[in-house]
């Protein structure tokens, strides 16, 4: 039989990254291209024993059907400290537990726009949400990046350029996946054109926690006073991946409209993985073990940073990332980014091609995403070098380091 999909699946691709994972095992390659958390960062212990009282206690609750909105005492502490920590939720916003900051993502898609309304995004931008908004057939925009953040004449260029545009969709802290955090006078003029074009801002947050050097920048949603800025968090960098725990902070309006989606999608967000961040955030170090996760990353990132500066030429550039967990690689004008990581797959390097995450699928991309928080300081060592020795040859540079 001939399957018909639908319009709006028809032309949907699997996400490159996770294809990826189903063969680096069996390869046995040295994995940059993961968009995980290290395995040490994972609580276990603390987990197991809040399992264990949660099971003897409260069994029926984490066993049985919840409220849509999540579990009530979590839905408190995600307020309490996104407005203690963050300055994050007005009078007007609330706040829902979602499967994930990916379901925060679909949500918002699929409660603001019409199939061909425009979303504008950072060029590159997350593969995730890009093709949440492609599961819409909505129209997709690239912006180009700079240094310090998204172009904002080009922003406005795009916002003036094109009709029906419901949604600005940001990383602004530790850029997924160049690593770049958008600087203050940038996020209050996104603000401001946000305003001045009437537009929504979908603020996603997953990596704020994971500063480990400068000054943190404030959250657009903390400067927000009209409800146009839409913030997702996920507790998948912090706590777990696998828990899919992740909220949506927004108007009360939008909330509502969200809350009603998801009972659509899933009824409400696995209950049991909502109580475990709960308790642990009632029973133990939130920020304590935070800063253990940042140590590490800080040591991991300035490894790779080290190697790269020792192994890779002076022509290849690369994002000094504060925080987060990405570091973007760009090689010489008329190279194909593409063709270098399918060359790095056949020498056990696996890296993520920069075609990956751009807006507009089928153009070529000479960046690449590495990642440092899953690999040991070992694969780092030697897949950076490896990395480099495969540069210099594809190059046509002899020799090793600058």
């Amino acid at each position: 039989m001939e399957f018909k999909f639908s319009n709006k699946c028809k032309n949907l691709k699997p996400s490159a990254i996770r294809e990826l994972f189903k063969t680096i095992p069996a390869e046995g390659a040295i994995t940059f291209s993961a968009g995980n958390p290290s395995p040490l960062s994972f609580p276990v212990e603390e987990f197991a024993e809040i399992s264990a009282d949660i099971f003897k206690t409260s069994a029926t609750a984490a066993l049985q059907y919840s409220v849509t909105e999540g579990y009530p005492r979590l839905i408190e502490q995600i307020q309490a400290r996104l407005k203690e920590k963050f300055f994050v939720g007005k009078d007007f916003d609330r706040t829902i537990i979602t499967t994930g900051a990916q379901q925060a993502i679909d949500l918002t898609a699929k409660a603001l726009c019409n199939e061909g309304d425009v979303v504008i995004c950072e060029n590159p931008s997350f593969i995730g949400a890009l093709n949440a908004f492609r599961a819409y057939n909505l129209k997709i925009v690239g912006v180009d990046m700079e240094d310090d953040g998204i172009s904002v004449e080009k922003l406005e260029k795009a916002l003036k350029e094109n009709e029906n545009v419901k949604l600005i969709y940001l990383i602004p802290t530790f850029q997924n996946p160049s690593g770049i955090t958008m600087t203050l006078k940038k996020r209050k003029q996104v603000l401001e054109l946000a305003q001045k074009y009437d537009v929504c801002i979908l603020e996603d947050d997953p990596y704020v926690e994971l500063r480990f050097t400068g000054v943190p920048e404030p959250e657009i949603k903390s400067l927000d006073t009209d409800g146009r800025v839409i913030y997702c968090g996920s507790f998948s960098k912090i706590l777990s991946a696998g828990m899919r725990v992740g909220y949506l902070c927004a108007h009360e309006d939008i909330i509502a409209k969200a809350t009603v989606l998801k009972q659509v999608s899933d009824t409400h967000t696995n209950i049991m993985s909502q109580m475990l961040a709960s308790r642990f955030m009632e029973d133990y170090d939130l920020d304590a073990h935070i800063k253990k996760i940042k140590d590490l990353y800080r040591s991991r990132c300035s490894l790779m940073l080290y190697c790269i500066n020792q192994c890779f030429p002076d022509c290849v550039k690369h994002t000094i990332p504060e925080g987060g967990m990405f570091i973007w690689v760009t090689l010489p004008e008329g190279y194909d980014s593409a063709a270098f990581a399918k060359k790095a797959m056949e020498h056990k390097i696996a890296v993520v091609s920069g075609a990956t995450f751009l807006p507009n699928e089928g153009e070529v991309s000479r960046s690449f995403r590495l990642n440092f928080s899953t690999p040991s300081d070992e694969d780092i060592v030697e897949g950076i070098q490896r990395l480099g020795d495969l540069l210099r040859e594809e190059l046509g540079i002899k020799g090793r380091g600058r």
